[in-house]
Protein backbone atom coordinates (compact mmCIF):
# COMPACT_ATOMS: atom_id res chain seq x y z
CA UNK A 1 0.00 0.00 0.00
CA UNK A 2 1.21 3.55 -0.47
CA UNK A 3 0.45 6.40 1.15
CA UNK A 4 -1.08 9.62 -0.11
CA UNK A 5 2.28 11.49 -0.61
CA UNK A 6 3.98 8.33 -2.16
CA UNK A 7 0.93 8.39 -4.49
CA UNK A 8 1.37 12.21 -5.80
CA UNK A 9 5.12 11.54 -5.99
CA UNK A 10 4.75 8.34 -8.29
CA UNK A 11 1.97 10.24 -10.28
CA UNK A 12 2.23 13.41 -10.37
CA UNK A 13 -0.76 14.80 -8.84
CA UNK A 14 -0.09 17.08 -5.69
CA UNK A 15 -1.80 15.87 -2.30
CA UNK A 16 -4.63 18.16 -2.27
CA UNK A 17 -5.94 16.89 -6.23
CA UNK A 18 -5.84 13.21 -4.80
CA UNK A 19 -8.01 14.24 -2.13
CA UNK A 20 -9.87 16.14 -4.60
CA UNK A 21 -10.37 13.05 -7.17
CA UNK A 22 -11.20 11.34 -3.92
CA UNK A 23 -14.22 13.41 -3.08
CA UNK A 24 -15.32 13.18 -6.41
CA UNK A 25 -15.34 9.69 -6.57
CA UNK A 26 -12.69 9.25 -9.60
CA UNK A 27 -9.63 7.79 -7.84
CA UNK A 28 -11.21 6.19 -4.36
CA UNK A 29 -8.30 4.98 -2.20
CA UNK A 30 -8.20 1.49 -1.36
CA UNK A 31 -7.88 1.98 1.84
CA UNK A 32 -9.40 5.09 4.62
CA UNK A 33 -8.08 4.21 8.42
CA UNK A 34 -10.99 4.89 10.45
CA UNK A 35 -8.92 6.26 13.21
CA UNK A 36 -6.62 8.15 11.57
CA UNK A 37 -8.16 9.26 8.14
CA UNK A 38 -4.88 8.52 6.13
CA UNK A 39 -5.56 7.24 2.63
CA UNK A 40 -4.00 4.78 1.28
CA UNK A 41 -3.46 3.62 -2.69
CA UNK A 42 -3.26 0.19 -3.88
CA UNK A 43 -0.03 0.14 -6.91
CA UNK A 44 -2.52 -0.63 -9.60
CA UNK A 45 -3.79 2.45 -8.43
CA UNK A 46 -0.85 4.39 -10.14
CA UNK A 47 -1.51 4.07 -13.64
CA UNK A 48 -5.49 5.52 -13.24
CA UNK A 49 -3.63 8.39 -11.34
CA UNK A 50 -1.14 9.28 -13.38
CA UNK A 51 -4.28 8.76 -16.60
CA UNK A 52 -5.52 11.77 -14.26
CA UNK A 53 -2.62 13.43 -14.24
CA UNK A 54 -2.60 13.45 -17.98
CA UNK A 55 -5.80 14.51 -18.48
CA UNK A 56 -5.70 16.97 -15.66
CA UNK A 57 -2.88 18.64 -17.66
CA UNK A 58 -4.81 19.00 -20.65
CA UNK A 59 -7.86 20.76 -19.26
CA UNK A 60 -10.49 17.55 -19.70
CA UNK A 61 -13.47 18.13 -17.57
CA UNK A 62 -14.12 16.62 -14.35
CA UNK A 63 -16.86 13.67 -16.07
CA UNK A 64 -14.89 13.01 -18.61
CA UNK A 65 -11.33 12.26 -16.70
CA UNK A 66 -13.73 10.05 -14.43
CA UNK A 67 -15.17 8.23 -17.58
CA UNK A 68 -11.59 7.45 -19.02
CA UNK A 69 -10.56 6.19 -15.44
CA UNK A 70 -13.92 3.81 -15.63
CA UNK A 71 -13.16 2.72 -19.60
CA UNK A 72 -9.25 2.52 -19.32
CA UNK A 73 -9.61 -0.88 -20.38
CA UNK A 74 -11.75 0.18 -23.57
CA UNK A 75 -9.11 1.58 -25.50
CA UNK A 76 -11.88 2.78 -28.28
CA UNK A 77 -13.88 4.36 -25.82
CA UNK A 78 -10.98 6.32 -24.33
CA UNK A 79 -9.91 7.33 -27.95
CA UNK A 80 -13.15 8.86 -28.56
CA UNK A 81 -13.00 11.20 -25.30
CA UNK A 82 -9.74 11.96 -26.36
CA UNK A 83 -10.53 12.63 -29.77
CA UNK A 84 -13.65 14.58 -28.47
CA UNK A 85 -11.17 16.50 -26.15
CA UNK A 86 -8.73 17.14 -28.68
CA UNK A 87 -11.67 18.62 -31.32
CA UNK A 88 -12.85 20.77 -28.41
CA UNK A 89 -9.21 22.86 -28.01
CA UNK A 90 -9.23 22.80 -31.96
CA UNK A 91 -12.11 24.98 -31.86
CA UNK A 92 -11.40 26.62 -28.56
CA UNK A 93 -7.73 27.97 -30.44
CA UNK A 94 -9.75 28.28 -33.44
CA UNK A 95 -12.24 30.94 -31.24
CA UNK A 96 -9.65 32.12 -29.69
CA UNK A 97 -7.70 33.47 -32.75
CA UNK A 98 -10.87 34.86 -34.41
CA UNK A 99 -11.35 36.57 -31.55
CA UNK A 100 -7.87 37.99 -31.63
CA UNK A 101 -8.43 38.93 -35.44
CA UNK A 102 -11.07 40.97 -34.14
CA UNK A 103 -9.31 42.87 -31.67
CA UNK A 104 -6.81 43.72 -34.02
CA UNK A 105 -9.56 44.91 -36.86
CA UNK A 106 -10.49 47.26 -33.91
CA UNK A 107 -7.22 48.95 -33.92
CA UNK A 108 -6.78 48.85 -37.23
CA UNK A 109 -9.63 50.55 -39.35
CA UNK A 110 -8.01 49.67 -42.48
CA UNK A 111 -7.44 45.37 -41.37
CA UNK A 112 -11.15 45.52 -40.52
CA UNK A 113 -11.60 46.97 -44.29
CA UNK A 114 -9.74 43.98 -45.77
CA UNK A 115 -11.28 41.62 -48.02
CA UNK A 116 -10.66 37.67 -47.08
CA UNK A 117 -10.23 35.60 -50.14
CA UNK A 118 -11.09 31.81 -50.33
CA UNK A 119 -10.26 29.31 -53.20
CA UNK A 120 -13.00 26.25 -53.05
CA UNK A 121 -13.72 23.16 -54.57
CA UNK A 122 -16.29 24.14 -56.67
CA UNK A 123 -17.87 20.71 -56.40
CA UNK A 124 -16.96 20.74 -52.53
CA UNK A 125 -18.74 24.16 -51.78
CA UNK A 126 -21.94 23.17 -53.19
CA UNK A 127 -22.11 19.62 -51.48
CA UNK A 128 -21.69 21.85 -47.96
CA UNK A 129 -24.28 24.04 -49.13
CA UNK A 130 -26.61 21.01 -49.65
CA UNK A 131 -25.67 19.47 -46.42
CA UNK A 132 -27.05 22.70 -44.81
CA UNK A 133 -29.64 24.08 -46.40
CA UNK A 134 -32.35 22.40 -45.04
CA UNK A 135 -31.59 22.95 -41.45
CA UNK A 136 -31.74 27.31 -42.46
CA UNK A 137 -34.71 28.91 -39.90
CA UNK A 138 -37.91 30.44 -41.58
CA UNK A 139 -39.45 32.56 -38.41
CA UNK A 140 -39.65 35.49 -39.27
CA UNK A 141 -39.36 36.61 -35.52
CA UNK A 142 -35.71 34.97 -35.53
CA UNK A 143 -33.68 36.75 -38.50
CA UNK A 144 -30.78 35.77 -37.31
CA UNK A 145 -31.31 32.16 -37.88
CA UNK A 146 -32.35 32.98 -41.40
CA UNK A 147 -29.33 32.51 -43.18
CA UNK A 148 -26.06 30.39 -43.13
CA UNK A 149 -22.98 31.31 -41.32
CA UNK A 150 -19.53 31.26 -43.40
CA UNK A 151 -16.76 30.75 -40.38
CA UNK A 152 -13.42 30.75 -42.16
CA UNK A 153 -10.15 29.93 -40.42
CA UNK A 154 -6.90 29.98 -41.64
CA UNK A 155 -7.55 27.06 -44.34
CA UNK A 156 -10.92 25.90 -44.52
CA UNK A 157 -14.78 27.81 -44.21
CA UNK A 158 -17.15 26.35 -42.25
CA UNK A 159 -21.05 26.26 -43.23
CA UNK A 160 -23.44 26.36 -40.47
CA UNK A 161 -27.39 26.69 -40.35
CA UNK A 162 -30.10 26.06 -37.41
CA UNK A 163 -33.56 26.85 -36.88
CA UNK A 164 -33.31 25.53 -33.12
CA UNK A 165 -34.67 22.21 -33.71
CA UNK A 166 -31.54 20.92 -35.85
CA UNK A 167 -28.52 22.12 -36.93
CA UNK A 168 -26.46 21.05 -39.56
CA UNK A 169 -22.15 21.59 -40.29
CA UNK A 170 -20.11 21.34 -42.83
CA UNK A 171 -16.59 21.92 -44.24
CA UNK A 172 -14.51 22.76 -46.94
CA UNK A 173 -10.94 23.22 -47.04
CA UNK A 174 -9.53 25.54 -49.40
CA UNK A 175 -6.66 28.33 -49.83
CA UNK A 176 -7.51 31.56 -47.24
CA UNK A 177 -5.89 34.50 -47.71
CA UNK A 178 -6.83 37.58 -45.52
CA UNK A 179 -7.83 37.38 -42.13
CA UNK A 180 -10.60 35.09 -40.43
CA UNK A 181 -13.91 36.17 -40.46
CA UNK A 182 -17.33 35.39 -39.99
CA UNK A 183 -20.05 36.21 -41.95
CA UNK A 184 -23.65 35.43 -42.20
CA UNK A 185 -24.93 35.00 -45.78
CA UNK A 186 -29.11 35.06 -46.14
CA UNK A 187 -30.44 32.64 -47.36
CA UNK A 188 -31.60 34.17 -50.89
CA UNK A 189 -27.58 34.69 -51.45
CA UNK A 190 -26.86 31.22 -50.53
CA UNK A 191 -29.28 29.84 -53.02
CA UNK A 192 -27.82 32.23 -55.56
CA UNK A 193 -24.39 31.25 -55.13
CA UNK A 194 -25.73 27.27 -55.43
CA UNK A 195 -27.68 28.29 -58.48
CA UNK A 196 -24.20 29.46 -60.00
CA UNK A 197 -22.36 25.76 -58.73
CA UNK A 198 -24.16 24.17 -61.14
CA UNK A 199 -24.33 20.40 -60.96
CA UNK A 200 -21.77 18.31 -59.27
CA UNK A 201 -22.58 15.34 -60.93
CA UNK A 202 -25.86 13.08 -60.82
CA UNK A 203 -26.84 14.10 -64.28
CA UNK A 204 -27.22 17.88 -63.30
CA UNK A 205 -26.05 20.52 -65.55
CA UNK A 206 -23.58 23.28 -64.89
CA UNK A 207 -24.60 26.78 -65.86
CA UNK A 208 -23.55 27.81 -69.27
CA UNK A 209 -20.02 28.35 -69.66
CA UNK A 210 -19.15 26.82 -66.27
CA UNK A 211 -16.86 24.73 -66.48
CA UNK A 212 -17.71 21.47 -64.70
CA UNK A 213 -14.19 21.38 -62.33
CA UNK A 214 -13.77 25.18 -62.05
CA UNK A 215 -12.63 26.65 -58.77
CA UNK A 216 -15.67 28.77 -56.89
CA UNK A 217 -13.89 32.31 -55.84
CA UNK A 218 -14.90 33.63 -52.67
CA UNK A 219 -14.44 37.29 -51.42
CA UNK A 220 -15.85 38.43 -47.70
CA UNK A 221 -15.86 41.44 -46.48
CA UNK A 222 -17.47 43.76 -44.23
CA UNK A 223 -20.44 44.38 -46.68
CA UNK A 224 -20.97 40.96 -47.87
CA UNK A 225 -20.29 37.72 -50.07
CA UNK A 226 -19.15 37.65 -53.39
CA UNK A 227 -18.38 33.93 -55.54
CA UNK A 228 -16.96 34.20 -59.19
CA UNK A 229 -17.09 31.01 -60.89
CA UNK A 230 -15.38 31.20 -64.02
CA UNK A 231 -16.49 34.48 -64.70
CA UNK A 232 -19.61 34.60 -63.45
CA UNK A 233 -20.47 36.16 -60.39
CA UNK A 234 -23.34 36.57 -57.56
CA UNK A 235 -23.01 38.53 -54.47
CA UNK A 236 -24.61 40.36 -52.07
CA UNK A 237 -24.86 41.79 -48.37
CA UNK A 238 -24.31 40.08 -45.47
CA UNK A 239 -27.07 39.24 -42.70
CA UNK A 240 -26.20 42.38 -39.59
CA UNK A 241 -26.88 39.59 -37.23
CA UNK A 242 -24.54 37.93 -34.68
CA UNK A 243 -25.23 34.01 -35.36
CA UNK A 244 -25.61 32.03 -32.36
CA UNK A 245 -22.43 30.28 -30.80
CA UNK A 246 -22.45 26.76 -32.68
CA UNK A 247 -19.48 25.29 -31.34
CA UNK A 248 -20.89 25.76 -26.97
CA UNK A 249 -23.98 23.85 -28.99
CA UNK A 250 -22.21 20.79 -30.61
CA UNK A 251 -20.78 19.44 -27.59
CA UNK A 252 -18.50 16.50 -27.12
CA UNK A 253 -20.42 14.10 -25.47
CA UNK A 254 -19.40 10.30 -26.62
CA UNK A 255 -22.68 8.34 -27.74
CA UNK A 256 -23.74 5.70 -26.51
CA UNK A 257 -25.01 4.12 -29.53
CA UNK A 258 -22.47 4.48 -32.99
CA UNK A 259 -25.12 2.84 -35.53
CA UNK A 260 -24.64 2.96 -39.78
CA UNK A 261 -27.69 2.77 -41.59
CA UNK A 262 -28.21 1.60 -44.95
CA UNK A 263 -30.54 5.44 -46.41
CA UNK A 264 -32.55 4.15 -49.08
CA UNK A 265 -34.03 1.06 -46.49
CA UNK A 266 -34.45 3.86 -43.35
CA UNK A 267 -35.81 6.35 -45.91
CA UNK A 268 -38.59 4.01 -47.00
CA UNK A 269 -39.30 2.99 -42.86
CA UNK A 270 -39.87 6.30 -42.12
CA UNK A 271 -41.67 7.69 -45.08
CA UNK A 272 -43.69 4.35 -45.52
CA UNK A 273 -45.44 4.47 -42.22
CA UNK A 274 -47.91 5.87 -40.03
CA UNK A 275 -45.69 7.96 -37.71
CA UNK A 276 -45.80 6.61 -34.07
CA UNK A 277 -47.28 9.61 -32.83
CA UNK A 278 -48.52 13.08 -33.80
CA UNK A 279 -48.11 16.17 -31.87
CA UNK A 280 -49.36 20.14 -32.07
CA UNK A 281 -46.46 22.40 -31.60
CA UNK A 282 -47.84 25.54 -32.25
CA UNK A 283 -50.94 24.86 -33.95
CA UNK A 284 -48.96 22.64 -36.19
CA UNK A 285 -49.30 18.62 -36.36
CA UNK A 286 -45.49 17.21 -35.62
CA UNK A 287 -44.98 13.37 -37.09
CA UNK A 288 -42.92 11.67 -34.26
CA UNK A 289 -40.73 9.28 -35.83
CA UNK A 290 -39.17 6.91 -32.75
CA UNK A 291 -35.95 5.05 -33.17
CA UNK A 292 -35.31 1.65 -31.12
CA UNK A 293 -32.72 -0.91 -31.45
CA UNK A 294 -33.16 -4.23 -33.23
CA UNK A 295 -32.38 -7.61 -31.42
CA UNK A 296 -28.97 -7.46 -33.00
CA UNK A 297 -27.74 -4.04 -32.12
CA UNK A 298 -29.37 -2.08 -35.32
CA UNK A 299 -31.63 0.72 -35.55
CA UNK A 300 -35.03 0.23 -36.62
CA UNK A 301 -38.25 2.22 -36.74
CA UNK A 302 -40.71 1.52 -34.06
CA UNK A 303 -44.37 1.68 -34.77
CA UNK A 304 -47.21 2.37 -32.11
CA UNK A 305 -47.84 -0.81 -31.23
CA UNK A 306 -43.48 -1.55 -30.85
CA UNK A 307 -43.65 1.24 -28.99
CA UNK A 308 -46.16 0.30 -26.44
CA UNK A 309 -44.73 -2.98 -26.23
CA UNK A 310 -40.90 -2.20 -25.78
CA UNK A 311 -39.14 -2.40 -22.20
CA UNK A 312 -39.46 0.75 -20.09
CA UNK A 313 -35.30 0.73 -20.01
CA UNK A 314 -35.58 -0.09 -23.88
CA UNK A 315 -33.96 2.66 -26.45
CA UNK A 316 -36.18 5.18 -27.47
CA UNK A 317 -35.65 8.36 -29.36
CA UNK A 318 -38.52 10.40 -30.71
CA UNK A 319 -37.65 12.89 -34.00
CA UNK A 320 -39.61 14.93 -36.23
CA UNK A 321 -40.09 12.66 -38.94
CA UNK A 322 -39.93 15.36 -41.41
CA UNK A 323 -36.61 16.48 -40.19
CA UNK A 324 -34.95 13.10 -40.43
CA UNK A 325 -36.04 12.75 -44.18
CA UNK A 326 -34.58 16.35 -44.86
CA UNK A 327 -31.02 14.98 -42.87
CA UNK A 328 -30.78 11.85 -44.79
CA UNK A 329 -31.63 13.18 -48.22
CA UNK A 330 -29.03 16.05 -47.25
CA UNK A 331 -26.54 12.91 -46.40
CA UNK A 332 -26.52 12.10 -50.16
CA UNK A 333 -25.16 8.79 -49.10
CA UNK A 334 -25.96 4.99 -49.43
CA UNK A 335 -24.77 4.78 -45.45
CA UNK A 336 -25.27 6.98 -42.80
CA UNK A 337 -23.74 7.44 -39.08
CA UNK A 338 -26.76 7.75 -36.22
CA UNK A 339 -25.52 8.56 -33.27
CA UNK A 340 -28.03 8.53 -30.40
CA UNK A 341 -27.86 8.21 -26.67
CA UNK A 342 -31.66 8.18 -25.58
CA UNK A 343 -34.64 9.97 -24.88
CA UNK A 344 -33.88 13.40 -24.25
CA UNK A 345 -30.20 13.38 -26.19
CA UNK A 346 -30.15 15.06 -29.42
CA UNK A 347 -29.59 12.65 -32.73
CA UNK A 348 -26.53 13.23 -34.27
CA UNK A 349 -26.76 12.41 -38.22
CA UNK A 350 -23.03 11.68 -39.71
CA UNK A 351 -21.48 10.93 -42.96
CA UNK A 352 -19.10 7.63 -42.46
CA UNK A 353 -16.57 9.25 -44.80
CA UNK A 354 -16.52 12.97 -43.67
CA UNK A 355 -16.58 13.92 -39.49
CA UNK A 356 -16.99 17.59 -40.41
CA UNK A 357 -20.16 16.86 -42.25
CA UNK A 358 -23.25 16.29 -39.78
CA UNK A 359 -26.45 17.20 -38.71
CA UNK A 360 -27.94 17.23 -35.26
CA UNK A 361 -32.24 16.94 -34.43
CA UNK A 362 -33.38 17.62 -31.42
CA UNK A 363 -35.32 15.09 -29.27
CA UNK A 364 -38.90 14.98 -29.20
CA UNK A 365 -40.47 13.74 -25.60
CA UNK A 366 -42.49 10.89 -25.97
Amino acid sequence: MRSIGELARASGLTVSALRFYDRSGVLVPALVDPVTGYRWYADEQVLPARLVAGLRRVGMPLAEIAAAVRHRAEPAVVGRLLDAHLRRLENGLADARRELSRVRALIDHEEYQMSTRLVLSRADLAAAIDAVRFAVGTDPELPVLSGVLFDVSADDVRLVATDRHRMAVARVPGAVDGPTRRLLAPVTLVDAVRELLGGTGDGVRAPLGVDGGADAHLRLDGDGLTVTVAGREVGGAALPDEFPDYQRLLGTRVPAYRITVDVPALRAQVAGRPPARVLRHEGVDVPVTVLGLDDAGGLRVLDDAALADAAPDAVRLGVNGRYLLDALDAGDRGQLLLELDGPIAPLAVRRPDDADAYSILMPVRL
